[in-house]
């Protein structure tokens, strides 16, 4: 099964909604796991970390910040 974080950009009653459906699914969100001020690598990193895929909205920033950081991954 996935291990997800949905970020700030998620729609939160959708979110909500899919977990009264689906209550087994492992569905964090950055505000409750005390993430809701941190940036977008912040963030990243701690999904990596935390064995999750990031959920987000954000096409301005994320995906850069996340490209990045596979590059930088993937030099070390």
């Amino acid at each position: 099964m996935f291990r997800l974080l949905a970020d700030e950009n998620r729609n939160h009653d959708l979110m909500r909604g899919v977990l009264r459906r689906l209550p087994s699914l492992d569905l964090a969100r950055v505000q409750d796991v005390g993430l809701r001020e941190v940036d977008d690598p912040g963030v990243l990193e701690w999904a990596a970390r935390d064995g999750r895929i990031v959920l987000t909205h954000d096409v301005n920033t994320m995906p850069a910040f996340a490209y990045d950081r596979i590059r930088r991954t993937c030099q070390a």
